[in-house]
C-alpha cells in the first residue's frame, strides 16, 4: 500500500509538472505580443508594397506623402505610420480652437487583417468627434457613432497625429475633405488595442 501511494504521488507530481510546462508554453509575455505586433505591421507593409519614409523626409517634402508611391511617413514620437491622401482645404485647427467633426472610417486588425468596424456604407450616419487644440496638443472625444459604441468616448491617440497637417475648412465636396491612412501600434490605439497589444490599420475622413 505504501509503495502504491508513493507511485500515485509520483504520477500526480509528474502530471502537475507536465501541466505547468504546457501552461508556460501557452503563456505569451508582453515581449512576445510586441514581437507579434511588429511582425504583423511589417507583413502588412511588405504585402501592400508600402514605401516608408522618415518623418524628416516628410517635413522636407512639405508634409506630403506620395500616394502613387504608396508612401507612409513614420512618425518618430508615436510609432504611427501616416499617409495623407488629401490634406483638405483651409487651415489646420488653430490654437485655442475647437470643432465638431463628422468622421468616416475603416478599421482593420493587422494581426489577421480582418475588418473590425466601418461606417463608410452609411452616408447619413457618420461618427461625431469633438476636437480642441491647445498649443501643439490636441484632445478629442467621440460623442456618438460606432467608435463611441465600441470603445467609448476616448479617441485613440494615433488618430490625432495627422491634425497638424490637415485643413478642416473644406465644403461638402468629397474631393475637398481631409483623408488619411494610418497604421497605429497598440500604444497609440484604443482600449482594446492597448489591452491586447493589437495593431490596427485605419482609413479616415474628417469633415467639419
Amino acid at each position: 500500500m505504501i509503495a502504491m501511494k508513493k507511485t500515485i504521488l509520483m504520477l500526480t507530481a509528474t502530471f502537475c509538472l507536465m501541466g505547468s510546462f504546457v501552461s508556460c508554453d501557452n503563456y505569451e509575455t508582453y515581449a512576445d505580443k510586441k514581437e507579434k505586433e511588429r511582425d504583423a505591421i511589417s507583413d502588412f507593409i511588405n504585402q501592400r508594397k508600402i514605401k516608408t519614409i522618415e518623418e524628416s523626409d516628410f517635413i522636407k517634402n512639405g508634409y506630403v506623402t506620395d500616394t502613387t508611391k504608396r508612401e507612409f511617413a513614420y512618425m518618430n514620437n508615436t510609432g504611427v505610420y501616416m499617409q495623407i491622401v488629401r490634406k483638405g482645404v483651409g487651415d489646420a485647427l488653430r490654437n485655442g480652437e475647437s470643432a465638431t467633426l463628422k468622421v468616416r472610417f475603416y478599421e482593420a486588425n493587422l494581426l489577421d487583417t480582418t475588418m473590425v468596424l466601418t461606417n463608410y456604407s452609411d452616408p447619413y450616419d457618420p461618427d461625431l468627434m469633438t476636437i480642441s487644440r491647445t498649443g501643439k496638443t490636441y484632445t478629442a472625444s467621440f460623442t456618438e457613432g460606432l467608435m463611441y459604441s465600441a470603445y467609448g468616448a476616448s479617441v485613440p491617440p494615433g488618430w490625432l497625429v495627422p491634425f497638424s497637417y490637415l485643413g478642416l475648412d473644406g465644403p461638402n465636396a468629397t474631393e475637398d475633405i481631409s483623408k488619411v491612412r494610418l497604421i497605429v501600434p497598440h500604444s497609440q490605439g484604443h482600449s482594446v488595442a492597448s489591452g491586447n497589444v493589437y495593431p490596427y490599420f485605419y482609413e479616415i475622413t474628417f469633415q467639419r
